[in-house]
């Protein structure tokens, strides 16, 4: 009986350390710190964007605090949240370099992508298309026109791919922000801005003057968002993976879609509503 009492003992005395040192990556450092570093984007209203008041907010951003819940959870303790700015193109090396533990915004999933960083279920989808200014009526003849693209993303190659099936000839302007083409599309530096279908929307929605500007119907490339977290951390994926495909499952997600969007983009897109279905995983 003695015996079997002190086994019990030693099995209590070990079971939590155990259970810590099977902790690794990311959540192993999140426990020890009790801060997660949240990266995003200042200026893509309505996935993310630095709101009047001063504090990060959007699409994403609630989506990623719905993760730290659950990171909180599972490694019973609170956790303080601290928002990093990035950019295009430094997003990415902010997760190798620490900077950051969990990229927020409206990052688009690639192969190549994968090459530095892991991603999690997909967020949102959305296609690029053009933003003019209403009073240049320029519609798709952008031959000679001026278009400026955000270096470090997805929509470079998309643009330019597109040119050259069209035999489209125009001037690529690379610029750094979505927020400097929209002021370069102003003062007449480019006819045309190249951007997601969402974004473009999200700044006229912020814009102080949102009837001057106009959004071409059609999209010309489909982009899956996903939430972006360091390569080779599944256990800290899987926590994010669980969150996205319970609001996908309870439908809670649509809320957080009604809060963002309204009814500006018109009724819930159908690719949105199909990328909800194949993606509710049970758990």
């Amino acid at each position: 009986m003695r015996g079997i009492l002190a086994t019990i003992v030693l099995c209590a005395v070990f079971a939590t350390p155990v259970s810590a040192q099977e902790m690794t990556g990311t959540l192993l450092q999140i426990k020890k710190t009790g801060t997660i570093k949240i990266g995003y984007r200042q200026d893509h209203p309505p996935m993310s964007f630095l709101g009047k008041d001063g504090m990060p907010a959007g699409y994403s951003l609630d989506v990623c605090k719905l993760i730290v819940a659950a990171v909180e959870k599972k490694i019973g303790g609170k956790v303080k949240i601290e928002y990093v700015p990035v950019t295009a193109s430094d997003r990415f090396d902010a997760l190798p370099d620490n900077k950051i533990d969990l990229l927020c915004g409206s990052t688009v999933k690639t192969l190549s992508r994968g090459e530095v960083v892991d991603f999690t279920l997909p967020t949102f989808i959305s296609g690029t298309t053009f933003m003019t200014l209403k009073k240049t009526n320029i519609i798709n003849n952008f031959s000679g026109k001026k278009i400026g693209i955000i270096k470090g993303t997805t929509m470079v190659d998309s643009v330019k791919e597109l040119f050259k099936e069209t035999g489209v000839v125009a001037e690529i302007v690379m610029l750094t922000t979505t927020s400097e083409g929209v002021k370069a599309l102003e003062e007449g530096k480019i006819d045309a801005l190249a951007q997601l279908q969402i974004v473009l929307i999200g700044q006229i929605m912020n814009a102080a003057n949102p009837d001057a500007f106009a959004i071409l119907s059609n999209t010309f490339s489909n982009e899956s968002f996903a939430l972006a977290v360091r390569r080779n951390d599944a256990d800290f994926r899987l926590v994010a993976d669980r969150v996205i495909a319970q609001l996908y499952r309870t439908k809670d997600i649509v809320p957080i879609y009604k809060k963002w969007f309204g009814d500006i983009p018109g009724a819930m897109p159908t690719a949105f509503q199909a990328m909800i279905q194949l993606n509710a995983y049970t758990d």
